[in-house]
């Protein structure tokens, strides 16, 4: 499943790296990029689910992962 608040990129590695290369590298986006103002009549939690999830609009919220269960994996960088 691709979720498109994930991005990847691809750092150089050079040919005396003294560690093993990470070829793919993952980072998260916040969805507040692509949102410029705030619409109207935007969706909202109840109160209690945006204590938990720390935004009142669903369009703002993101989940983000533990590091070790992040795309790449362990050692992802």
């Amino acid at each position: 499943m691709y979720d498109s608040q994930w991005r990847s990129w691809k750092p150089y590695v050079g040919p005396h790296d003294p560690c093993p290369p990470i070829r793919v590298k993952w980072y998260v986006v916040p969805p507040n990029q692509y949102i410029s103002f705030q619409p109207m009549n935007l969706p909202q939690f109840s109160l209690e689910e945006a204590l938990r999830k720390g935004t009142l609009w669903p369009a703002l919220y993101s989940n983000y992962p533990a590091r070790r269960s992040a795309k790449g994996g362990k050692g992802n960088g």
